[in-house]
Order: structure tokens, then C-alpha cells, then sequence
């Protein structure tokens, strides 16, 4: 899938892609035609960096309850031609999950288009598990001939067969299939399940990975032939070591970390970064400059999990480089630094805001570290990264460091983040905003009553609004 173009933050079109409060404020208040076509354009143009962690189906579904909207749209993407030659999870995966929650609003048209995509669409498996949640058990049981249709009576069809059921994510479809009393739908579903599970017990009793009695080279061997094959092995061979080598097999790492295979030094980096070894951070600084991709990258991973007072102080001596062990520090000195680092995150947070705008991976670390260590000079540069991420996970960062940061916050942001997308950022809103405001106290009664809603942000509401609240 190609990275989506975000449109700016100040349009409607660019708030309801970001999944901010402020997407669906501005929604309810624009012309109704133009509020749908953006909110179509968000769902069918899925607008998330990563789709498989960032919320906003919900987010989505609600909006369509809130403008009465209709789901031809919808329709329309899910049937087209396209679906017969593209099967990409991601290219239906928020639609069907929008409908996925329309259906449990009691939207019996999504609930329809739900069923007949899964007899007939590619990414069928997606809406089963969206019906399995919501659907009554005559609807699926009407879905088990199509969906075994697809599986044809082959060895290989029995295999695909075999292969879903056992990894279906709800089971409950299958469940009741497999209850079936006719051979060609419950014989099928049963012997499938029974397939899986015995693939599955013959995959335990075939393992790979490391031996009793393996030797240190034995590990560093592992490591490398994982590398050749392009499946980095070296934190799980880290913890092997961890398992074989004795006081006498220091040497040998040592040395496999200064100038071993690519696959032993970075087994030997983390090993040794693991065992807090006084050595390791001198080898971490030269394996960083490295010529070898996978043997720089280790040697910042392998720092990034130290945690010692020693890790914090070599970071410091580090945060200035113009690296990738330069910006690792400076995530280190954020998530472990003291009271006297807070200029180096500080300064760490602007520059990297400047130079790589309100997206960059190091931010994350960063806005945390900002509202660890109450760093009220960030309220700034933080409220830009809240209004300008396309990430809703950072946004929600953003809006917990500005909760700890921003004697504003309260009347600000966080009004709006009790319509954000992420759960996480509705309840800290649910747990900040000024109740003094009238469409706060109105929100906060809708989260409560909603059976959509998630249990932590209905908790932090009935601690604002409940018989023991504090007053306002």
C-alpha cells in the first residue's frame, strides 16, 4: 500500500483523515453534502500511515450516524471490479470495519452489505470476523455454503480450508458450521479443524531453532545462517547466549562484537548489551559507524535496551551527534534522563520538529520524554505536533505530554479529543477537559451511555460525571 496523501491540517478534509475531535465538529457544522463526500474520501481512501494499529472505524461509523449518511459509497468500493484482481486487506479493511460498527448501532443496511460481501468479496474473511461479533447465528449459518464454496474439494482446496479455520480470528462462525448435521458443510469443517490442529502439533514437534547443548559458535552459526536468509535472528540468539556462554566464553564475544560476521556482532552487541558488560558501549559507538546497515542498526537497538544509570550518562556525551546513535540518545535521555537533561530533550524535541517535521519516528520518544519530565517549554512544539501528525497514536502522545505541560489544556485541546479517533486520547480528554463547558458535559453523557464505547474511557467519564465527581 503507498503512502496516503494527507491533505493540511486546517481543512475538513485533513482533520477527518488525522481522526481529530475537531474532524467531527467541523463535519456536524459544514454543508451536509460536502461533510459526506469527505468522509467517504477518508473511508474508502484508507488515509492511516500504519492501518493495522491506528483507530478509526469507529471514529468513522460514528460520523455516519451523526450526518445520517448513506452507504452507497461504500457499496460501490467494496463490489467494484477492482476486488476480483486486488485482494489487499487494506484496500477494504476500514470500510469493512465501519460497517463492522454501523451494524451494531443497529444500521441493518450495513449489516446486509456485510453478509453478501462475504459470500462474494475477496477480503471475505474480514467481514466473517466483523459478522461473528454482530450477526445472529441463522445469518452465519447462511453464509456457510458460500464461504465453503470457495474452498473446492481438492487437496489444496482442503488445505486453504484447514489453513482458515485455524487461523481464524472469531472462531464462532466455524463453531457453528462444524455443528452442521450435512457432511459437505459440518464433515468438511470438522475435518478441517482437525487438519489444523495436527499441522499445527507436527510443526511443534519439528523445531528449528536452538539445541541442549549448543555452543557459543553453535549460536553465532544460528545467527548468521538467519541473516543469510534474511530473517535477522540476533535478539533471540542474544538470549541463547544468555542460555550457553560461561565466564571463559567472554573473549570470544568480545571479539565476535569488535569484528565477527555480521550475524555473530550483532548477537554479540545485544548479548552483551543485555549482560551490561563495561565494554559493550565502547563497541556499541564503533559498530554505529559501521559500513553494515544490519550491524549499525543493531548497535543502536542493543543501546536503546540498556537501562542503566551508565547507558543515560553515555547518552549524554551522544545526544549531539548527527546519527542514528545521536538521535537514539536523545530517545534514551526521554525515557530515562533526569531533571538536569531537560534541555538536551528539549533542545532534541525542537530540532527534530524542524528538521524532520511532525511525523519523524524520534518524536515519539520525545513527546513522551517532554511530559515525563513536565517540560512546560515544550507546550509549544507540542501543540504543533498535536495539530499537524498524521499519526493518531502520536497525536495521543502529544495530547498526554500537553495534559502534563499546558496550563491550557483543559479548555483547549482536550475538549476536542473527546471526539478523537483513539480511545486512549478520549480518555485522557474524559479526564481533563473543563466540564465548565457545555458541550464537554454533553459528550461526556453520550460516551457514558454508549455500548461502543471502551470500558477505560467509561471509566475516566463516570469519574468526572459520577455521584463522587469532584465539582467543577
Amino acid at each position: 500500500m503507498f503512502d496516503p496523501v494527507i491533505a493540511p491540517s486546517g481543512t475538513l478534509l485533513g482533520l477527518l483523515q488525522r481522526g481529530r475531535g475537531d474532524g467531527t465538529l467541523h463535519a456536524l457544522a459544514a454543508p451536509r453534502p460536502e461533510a459526506l463526500a469527505a468522509l467517504n474520501h477518508c473511508v474508502l481512501d484508507d488515509p492511516r500511515h500504519d492501518w493495522q494499529v491506528e483507530n478509526r472505524s469507529l471514529y468513522y461509523a460514528r460520523l455516519y450516524l451523526d450526518l445520517d449518511g448513506g452507504l452507497e459509497a461504500i457499496e460501490q468500493h467494496l463490489f467494484d471490479p477492482e476486488d476480483l484482481v486486488d485482494d489487499d486487506e487494506s484496500r477494504t479493511g476500514l470500510a469493512l470495519a465501519v460497517l463492522g460498527h454501523l451494524a451494531s448501532y443497529g444500521r441493518d443496511d450495513a449489516l446486509v452489505l456485510l453478509r453478501r460481501y462475504a459470500r462474494t468479496g475477496a477480503n471475505w474473511a474480514w467481514a466473517l470476523d466483523e459478522l461473528a461479533l454482530r450477526d445472529d447465528d441463522a445469518g452465519l449459518r447462511g453464509l456457510a455454503a458460500p464461504v465453503l464454496a470457495r474452498f473446492p474439494g481438492t487437496p489444496e482446496g482442503e488445505a486453504g480450508l484447514a489453513a482458515a479455520v485455524r487461523d481464524a480470528f472469531e472462531p464462532r462462525p466455524w463453531r457453528l458450521w462444524a455443528e452442521d448435521p450435512r457432511d459437505s458443510v459440518g464433515g468438511r469443517v470438522r475435518a478441517a479443524g482437525e487438519r489444523g490442529s495436527f499441522s499445527r502439533w507436527q510443526r511443534q514437534m519439528r523445531p528449528t531453532g536452538p539445541r541442549p547443548g549448543w555452543s557459543v559458535q553453535a549460536v553465532f552459526d544460528w545467527a548468521q545462517q538467519g541473516l543469510d536468509r534474511g530473517t535477522p535472528l540476533h535478539v533471540p540468539a542474544a538470549r541463547c547466549l544468555t542460555a550457553v556462554a560461561g565466564p571463559g566464553d567472554r573473549p570470544a564475544i568480545v571479539e565476535a562484537a569488535r569484528d565477527g560476521q555480521d550475524g555473530a556482532r550483532c548477537t554479540a552487541l545485544h548479548y552483551l548489551a543485555e549482560s551490561r558488560d563495561p565494554v559493550v558501549l565502547d563497541l556499541i559507538e564503533t559498530a554505529a559507524q559501521s559500513p553494515s546497515r544490519t550491524v549499525a542498526d543493531a548497535a543502536v537497538a542493543s543501546f536503546e535496551r540498556m537501562c542503566g544509570e551508565d547507558a543515560v550518562d553515555r547518552a549524554r556525551g551522544w545526544v549531539h551527534r548527527p546519527d542514528a546513535l545521536g538521535a537514539s540518545a536523545a530517545g534514551v535521555l526521554a525515557c530515562r534522563g533526569g531533571a538536569q537533561d531537560v534541555p538536551l530533550v528539549l533542545g532534541a524535541l525542537r530540532e527534530t520538529v524542524r528538521a524532520d517535521g511532525p511525523d519523524a519516528p524520534l518524536l515519539w520518544a520525545l513527546v513522551d520524554g517532554a511530559g515525563r519530565l513536565g517540560i512546560c517549554a515544550a507546550a509549544p512544539v507540542l501543540r504543533h505536533v498535536y495539530r499537524e501528525t498524521a499519526s493518531s497514536h502520536l497525536r495521543g502522545r502529544a495530547a498526554r505530554a500537553l495534559a502534563a505541560t499546558d496550563t491550557s489544556f483543559a479548555t483547549g485541546f482536550a475538549v476536542e479529543c473527546l471526539w478523537d479517533c483513539e480511545e486512549t486520547t478520549r480518555e485522557v480528554a474524559a479526564l481533563h477537559a473543563e466540564t465548565g463547558d457545555a458541550r464537554v458535559a454533553e459528550r461526556l453523557r453520550r460516551l457514558a451511555a454508549d455500548p461502543a464505547e471502551e470500558a477505560e474511557v467509561q471509566t475516566a467519564v463516570r469519574s468526572r460525571i459520577g455521584p463522587d465527581a469532584p465539582a467543577a
